[in-house]
C-alpha cells in the first residue's frame, strides 16, 4: 500500500463520495447505485434514473449507513456495502443459503477505483467493513466472495470480492454456495466477533 487508507462510515454527509463510487455520471441513467443487492428485486426494477440516486441517499441518513468509504488523503477511492444479512435479498437467496441462525452482517459489495486497485484498498475496505459491523452490535460478518484461486477474475463481477482479500482480513470459509460470478464459485466467508 503506497499511502494510508482511512474508512468512514457513508453518511449523509459523505454522500457527493458515495455518488462517485456508486453512482453515474450521467445522473439519469439506470445503473445499480449499489441498490441490486440491496432492495428487493421489484423494487430495484421500478426505480428509474434519479429514483436510484434519492434511494441510496435515504440509506445514507439512516442511523446506520449502508456501507464504508475508503479514503486516501482526502481523496475517495473506495466502497463496501455492509448490512445485516436479514435486511438484504441474500437472505432469501436459494444460492447461498444461511449458514445458521447468527444473525451476521454481510459484506455484498467492495469497489475500488482505478487508479487505486493493487494498491491495499480492498483490503482496507474489507476490514473497515467488518470493524463497522462489529461496532454496531453485529455478533459476526460475512460476505460470498469468489474462490478464484489468484485467476483475474473480470471487474464486472469482482465487486462480491475475491477468497484470498477477505482472509487475509481474517474470515474463514464456512461453506460452499450454488451461485458463481464471472465462471468462479462463490463461497461463505466469515469473521466472527468474540
Amino acid at each position: 500500500m503506497t499511502s494510508e487508507v482511512r474508512i468512514l462510515p457513508a453518511t449523509a454527509a459523505r454522500f457527493d463520495d458515495v455518488a462517485v463510487m456508486v453512482g453515474p455520471k450521467n445522473p439519469g441513467a439506470n445503473v445499480c447505485w449499489c441498490l441490486s443487492h440491496r432492495l428487493p428485486a421489484k423494487v430495484h426494477r421500478e426505480l428509474q434514473g434519479t429514483e436510484r440516486r434519492d434511494a441510496m441517499l435515504e440509506l445514507c441518513r439512516r442511523d446506520v449507513a449502508p456501507g464504508v468509504l475508503a479514503y486516501v488523503g482526502d481523496e475517495v477511492v473506495g466502497w463496501a456495502a455492509v448490512a445485516p444479512r436479514a435486511e438484504l435479498p441474500v437472505a432469501r437467496s436459494r444460492k447461498i443459503l444461511p449458514v445458521d441462525d447468527l444473525p451476521v452482517w454481510s459484506i455484498i459489495c467492495v469497489r475500488v477505483r482505478p487508479g487505486h486497485r493493487g494498491q491495499g484498498v480492498s483490503h482496507a475496505l474489507v476490514g473497515g467493513a467488518a470493524e463497522y459491523a462489529r461496532t454496531n452490535g453485529a455478533p459476526a460478518v460475512e460476505a460470498y466472495p469468489v474462490d478464484n484461486r489468484g485467476e483475474k477474475v473480470d471487474l464486472t463481477m469482482a465487486f462480491v470480492g475475491v477468497r484470498s482479500v477477505f482472509e487475509a482480513a481474517g474470515f474463514e470459509m464456512v461453506a460452499t454456495t450454488d451461485a458463481v460470478a464471472g465462471g468462479f464459485p462463490r463461497v461463505v466467508v466469515r469473521r466472527t466477533f468474540a
